[in-house]
């Protein structure tokens, strides 16, 4: 029951700062976790193709950061992304461009998947 309450108040406090829009929020790959588990997100992986295919969080779309500005539209700005790349940096260049195309649910994995230790597709 103690642990329905704490993600009930997580998912409360991750859709408040979603509501706000300030921009998009970095979140750690724990939290990130939290999100991917219960299908919260469409998860953005923004690396390489080849990146992508050494391994990548299972059912993830990729757009390369390259690609990303002229594949616009075939994102739903009303949808929640989780955006990740190698290390936190591209991610974070993607989750600026969506939050300035109007996208409002943005979430930044910071870190990458240098830090995510759970499980992956190739």
């Amino acid at each position: 029951m103690k642990r329905t309450g704490l993600l009930l108040i997580f998912f409360l406090a991750i859709i408040l700062s979603a509501c706000s829009g300030d921009g998009y929020k970095n979140l750690s790959t724990e939290e990130a976790k939290k999100l991917v588990d219960h299908s919260e997100a469409v998860v953005l992986d923004v690396r390489t193709p080849e990146e992508f295919e050494e391994g990548h969080i299972p059912k993830a779309t990729l757009i390369p950061l390259q690609e990303l500005e002229s594949r616009l539209g075939e994102l739903d700005k009303d949808e929640t992304y989780l955006v990740v790349c190698r290390s936190g940096n591209r991610s974070a260049q993607a989750s600026e461009l969506l939050v300035q195309e109007g996208f409002k649910k943005v979430y930044n994995m910071t870190g990458g998947m240098n830090t995510w230790d759970d499980e992956i597709e190739k």
